[in-house]
């Protein structure tokens, strides 16, 4: 039985101008849905159904294996038109048969994880359900505006801990039959079945304000698990970083830089739990010579116009892949790599426009110990 993962992307957002593109923790919103689903070995194909060239050009250049761009039509992607209407549209574009499997999926809810999706198809088959959607548990007590308690009994409140609470839609994913949409025209229908998953995925994202708290919410819960488990080699710029970025020379017109001490204990830190640490600048300096000789830096390479291409022959000759790197960085000639690797980060003091390329935003500025701040973030030490 085929299956199709459907992913509805206007480029009409108004709230958050070309939403599903905007970086979100170093990758474009609706990347995060995608390669959820990229990694689910159910999905058969994926479609991006969007009226934007611009999204549709953002989601070609990532060559995914599964994903596809449909073209939807203006009428169906406008500010009144359902998604159902998205939906359906494609369904007779392609003529899917009516026993395959259908899942929408949002872009706006960037938290979903590839074993949701996979538990929720599983649990689609197993209950032989018409149709499932993706909920969480609400332990709120709700009231409606007539002053009715509309879950619980005012007068015998439940203590939270036995409280079952109620399942609320958090609109990650739904999944019925194509030929049940099309009998009733909606993605809901007949048996309807609830995948609960965890709390922290409640929210969708519509305002800016969301935005920001989604993003504090995937490095706790789901970043920070992957990222620090898989990493095999740090790797760090040197001007912005260790330092803060200032020229300094002496009388005689020798260049002079400040390193914090802290880094060099993050070095330390680094190589006592089995992680090598290398310095890639496109700076060529003694002073960063001794440094790196000092701290017992494992790779050293200065004078680098193209950062990834160093990294990507570093990778090839150490056998890892990219994603098994930290980067920590802080300006233009960072943001490939900072997109690139397992886990980036920039300093506070780094350009506000570089930001969102980094999946993480340290609390200090370059020269001020950011480097150690860092590892220790890597190695879950407070």
């Amino acid at each position: 039985m085929a299956i199709t993962a459907f992913i509805p992307v206007r480029g009409g957002s108004k709230s958050i101008p070309l939403k599903n593109i905007k970086p979100f923790c170093g990758k474009p919103l609706v990347c995060w849905a995608i390669e959820s689903l990229e990694s689910c070995l159910e999905i058969d194909e994926i479609i991006v159904a969007t009226d934007s060239d611009i999204i549709a050009q953002t989601v070609e250049d990532q060559h995914y294996s599964k994903t596809k761009i449909y073209h939807r039509l203006a009428i169906n992607a406008s500010d009144t038109a359902s998604t159902e209407s998205a939906m359906l549209e494609y369904i007779s574009h392609a003529k899917l048969p009516d026993d395959a499997i259908f899942i929408l999926v949002q872009a706006t809810s960037p938290l979903t994880q590839t074993e949701d999706v996979a538990n929720a198809l599983a649990k689609f088959k197993e209950d032989a359900s018409d149709s499932l959607l993706s909920c969480v548990r609400s332990k709120r007590f709700f009231w409606d505006e007539d002053g009715h308690s509309l879950n619980y009994d005012y007068q015998h409140r439940p203590r939270r801990q036995n409280f079952k609470g109620i399942f609320m839609e958090n609109g990650a994913f739904y999944i019925s039959t194509v030929g049940n949409i099309k009998a009733s025209g909606n993605r809901l229908n007949g048996k309807i079945g609830i995948y609960e998953m965890p709390e922290y995925t409640a929210t969708e994202i519509d305002e800016p304000d969301d935005w920001a708290y989604l993003e504090q919410l995937m490095q706790k819960y789901i970043l920070s698990k992957q990222q620090k488990s898989a990493i095999k080699l740090i790797i760090t710029d040197i001007d912005g970083v260790w330092t803060d970025g200032g020229m300094y020379y002496d009388q005689l017109g020798n260049e002079l830089k400040k390193f914090n001490t802290y880094d060099g204990v993050g070095v330390s830190l680094a190589h006592q739990n089995g992680i090598p640490v290398g310095i890639i600048t496109g700076e060529d300096t003694t002073i960063v010579s001794r440094r790196a000789e000092k701290l017992k830096i494992d790779y050293l390479f200065q004078g680098v116009t193209n950062k990834m291409e160093t990294i990507k022959k570093l990778c090839n000759d150490l056998k890892i892949a990219t994603s098994d790197i930290a980067y920590i960085g802080d300006d233009l000639n960072d943001v490939e790599v900072l997109k690139s690797v397992g886990l980036s980060a920039v300093p506070a003091s780094s350009p506000n426009h570089i930001k969102p390329y980094a999946h993480l935003v340290l609390t200090k500025k370059g020269g001020e110990g950011v480097f150690r701040e860092f590892v220790e973030t890597i190695l879950n030490i407070h």
